[in-house]
């Protein structure tokens, strides 16, 4: 990628003070680039930078008034946060601009591969499989039979999809996550052993979920584990079996949820909660980080928080009451010589 300065202003509908012409080849923050890197300044608390940066060009709010002369070449636009996003946009398009079908690898005779597919290097592509146009597979990706894929997906290297899956248009799924993978079914027998169920069912990830790197999704033991559109699944997720998850719900990474769990939409769900199973979560849920969910959620819009979760606001006044126990200890002790000491007098 190399772009000037009056290239990247005309991208931007910007305006550029300084060096039209001067280049860029790299993405940089402020602090640390070097000449050739593009930097933007968006938050004042970094101002102090601009005055030193390496930077070959450095995008900036219009508005923003200088304290000191600059060295660098700056382009300013409307909002120098969005638009440093449309750039790494541009970048990313640019890194990912790969085509055609990679050699060695596997595609069976049945499968029906879309327009514009990129198929990295051994990458498995079972009977029946379907793949939309726009695709993008990469290396030792594994696609089971049946699976049916969407247009315009990414699956990065090392993404397994087992038998009979869905996958959406524009799903993205990061490296080593497994969609599909048995859920977690064994039936107890009287000596104390335990019989393997069949987990028989599929998953399905409708239109815009991402899904991070070595997250883990079951399939449903009958039916279905769904995740509806625009669901955002961060690194190290263990979804189970015929769980539901509602549409534009975030969930952060060590979260477990538990089989037939229902999570509404537009819930956040922070890191390392843990859900058990056959309850519901109400719509626009928030859940703190580490808490834990051992029963169903009603009310709607609701913040939680703890193990066992309680209302959010409970919960921080909970912990300050916590807090103090030291004190309130010292108290007590206080208050049992006191009546002790009282108990002696009165002998």
């Amino acid at each position: 990628m190399q772009f000037t300065a009056q290239e990247i202003s005309l991208m931007l509908e910007g305006t550029v003070d300084g060096d039209p012409n001067v280049s860029v080849n790299q993405l940089a923050k402020i602090e640390e680039a070097a000449s050739g890197s593009l930097s933007f300044l968006a938050n004042p608390k970094y101002e102090q930078f601009l005055y030193t940066t390496n930077a070959s060009v450095v995008i900036i709010n219009k508005d923003l008034v200088l304290n000191e002369p600059v060295l660098t070449t700056l382009v300013r636009v409307e909002n120098a946060y969005s638009a440093f996003t449309v750039l790494l946009e541009k970048y990313n398009t640019i890194k990912m601009n790969k085509s055609g079908i990679e050699s060695p690898s596997f595609i069976h005779p049945t499968a029906k591969i879309g327009k514009n597919a990129y198929i990295g290097a051994f990458a498995y592509i079972g009977p029946n499989v379907v793949i939309g146009d726009d695709c993008k597979i990469f290396p030792n990706t594994y696609i089971a039979d049946d699976v049916i894929i969407g247009n315009g997906v990414t699956l990065y290297a090392g993404v397994k999809i087992s038998f009979d899956c869905h996958i959406g248009n524009n799903v993205i799924i990061h490296s080593g996550a497994v969609i599909g993978g048995d859920g977690f079914g064994f039936a107890p027998k009287p000596d104390g052993t335990y019989t393997k169920v069949s987990q028989i069912g599929n998953v399905i990830l409708e239109d815009n979920v991402e899904v991070g790197a070595n997250t883990t999704i079951d399939r449903a033991t009958l039916g279905s584990t769904i995740i509806r559109k625009g669901v955002k699944l961060d690194n190290l997720i263990q979804i189970a079996h015929n769980v539901e998850i509602g549409s534009d719900t975030v969930v952060a990474a060590q979260t477990g949820i538990s089989g037939s769990a229902k999570i509404g939409e537009n819930c956040i769900i922070g890191g390392q909660v843990g859900i058990v199973g056959h309850i519901n979560v109400a719509k626009g849920s928030q859940i703190q980080a580490k808490s834990g969910i051992s029963r169903s959620i009603d009310e709607e819009g609701k913040k939680w928080a703890g193990a066992p979760a309680t209302y959010y606001q409970d919960h921080m006044r909970s912990q300050v009451v916590l807090n103090r126990l030291p004190d309130l200890e010292k108290k007590i002790e206080e208050l049992e010589r006191t009546i002790a000491a009282l108990k002696n007098e009165a002998k």
